[in-house]
């Protein structure tokens, strides 16, 4: 057949059969070419050098018994399972006792001092150091541990305190400061001569020849300042700041709370300087009583006893400032209280209107308040009022501009709130008269 230009269509179509066998696949070159497009000039070597050091590395680790997964196992192969197991029988293990005394020899001669050791429930031996442990290193009263057969001493051991006591220890200072205090300057100042002065200028106290004082009495009503002022001592100062409540102290078991006492002071001499503060100490310190009551209280009485001989007893107390909040002084043992343990009594009572006034103003400070409002006279509306209660009065008035959907707390706020604050403490107060 003839198409429209007078050609054959079998010419048309020899044409497109030499077209498809012109047509090849790619080789393996020509695809390498064509991938190496998108690549830098270096890659492929860049690559092989990492995978090589990945391989050095692993071998290594291997050499070197670096443990290849969690279980922290070296290679299989380098497992000496005998070896191990002769070292495991020839290294006993040790046994704990305790260095009572060090029996040193005579100025001339050339031996060596003797120690007197005394193992739980076994009995006591004099013996002597082993072949790793300095003269140096042993003291007398310390822990230490010695072999099961001669019972020589191995190594020193670091003092057992309970782990309950160490929670009382405060790792992280506190944010709060003196200007956060408000009322009670007196108080403030004789806190901070007993507690910072001897820590911070104790040449002042050496230059005269006297002892600085050591302990320090806060009573007073609840809620006006007593522990906020602990707390601004402990961001003051340096020293270790431990704190202790009352009722930890008293356990169900008889000694237990004696001994929280001794490892309490004993961990604080461990320290250079060191504060401790026993809050709501009426807890543990009242006074003692005939022993024809229950064994409750005697084991309170224990403890308190304890802290007595710790305060001011046979040892020396060291460098230990030792504060006590109190809400209800008269209770306490008179024991407790003589000069030489409780150096300074220091009362922390109502804030006057000057102290009321600043109270208000530390805890609006934070606070989205209108300008212009007379803090004096709102400090005139409360008498008689401590400072936990003025700050419960700032919270209730931010809660009055919440309910009015206000950004702003207003005088007015506070103000009312102090209305009704009155009123009800009036209505209880003529409520309970006309009962009595």
């Amino acid at each position: 057949m003839k198409n429209k230009n007078g050609k054959n269509d079998k010419n048309n179509g020899d044409d497109d059969d030499d077209k498809e066998k012109q047509q090849s696949s790619l080789d393996e070159g020509d695809i390498q070419v064509l991938k190496s497009y998108s690549r830098a000039p270096y890659t492929h070597e860049i690559k092989k050098a990492e995978k090589s050091i990945a391989d050095l590395t692993q071998k290594v680790n291997e050499l070197c018994g670096v443990r290849e997964s969690e279980t922290g196992l070296a290679p299989s192969s380098l497992w000496d399972l005998v070896s191990d197991k002769e070292m495991m029988g020839s290294e006993h293990p040790l046994q704990v006792a305790r260095c009572t005394k060090i029996i040193h020899a005579g100025a001339g001669s050339n031996e060596e001092a003797k120690y007197m050791i005394t193992v739980k429930q076994i009995a006591k031996f004099v013996v002597a150091l082993g072949e790793k442990v300095a003269a140096t290193d042993i003291e007398e009263g310390m822990r230490v541990g010695v072999d099961r057969q001669k019972f020589s001493i191995m190594m020193p051991l670091p003092t057992r305190i309970d782990k309950a006591v160490q929670l009382m220890m405060v790792e992280e200072k506190p944010d709060v400061t003196y200007e956060d205090i408000g009322g009670n300057k007196e108080s403030i100042e004789k806190l901070r001569e007993v507690v910072e002065l001897p820590l911070l200028h104790p040449e002042k106290f050496v230059a005269l020849g006297i002892d600085p004082p050591k302990g320090i009495l806060l009573y007073g009503p609840p809620g006006t300042g007593k522990t906020l002022s602990a707390r601004a001592v402990a961001n003051r100062t340096d020293a270790t700041f431990i704190r202790v409540i009352g009722s930890e102290l008293v356990q169900k078991y008889i000694g237990e709370g004696a001994r929280m006492v001794r490892e309490l002071f004993q961990m604080a001499r461990t320290k250079k300087a060191c504060i401790i503060f026993f809050d709501e100490v009426d807890a543990i310190g009242g006074s003692r009583t005939s022993s024809d009551e229950g064994s409750n209280d005697q084991e309170v009485q224990r403890t308190m006893l304890e802290i007595v001989n710790q305060l001011d007893g046979f040892d020396a107390r060291g460098n230990i400032k030792v504060l006590m909040a109190t809400n209800r002084p008269d209770t306490l043992d008179p024991a407790l209280l003589r000069p030489g343990r409780m150096d300074r009594k220091v009362e922390f009572g109502l804030p006057d209107l000057e102290g009321r006034t600043q109270i208000l103003k530390i805890h609006t400070r934070t606070m989205n308040c209108e300008k212009n409002i007379r803090y004096e006279l709102l400090a005139r509306l409360c008498p008689n009022t401590t400072g936990a209660e003025l700050r419960s009065v700032c919270t209730e008035a931010g809660m009055f501009a919440i309910r009015a959907r206000r950004k702003q707390v207003t005088e007015k706020d506070v103000s009312f709130y102090f209305y009704c604050y009155y009123s009800i403490y009036k209505f209880h107060y003529l409520y309970s008269t006309a009962l009595n």
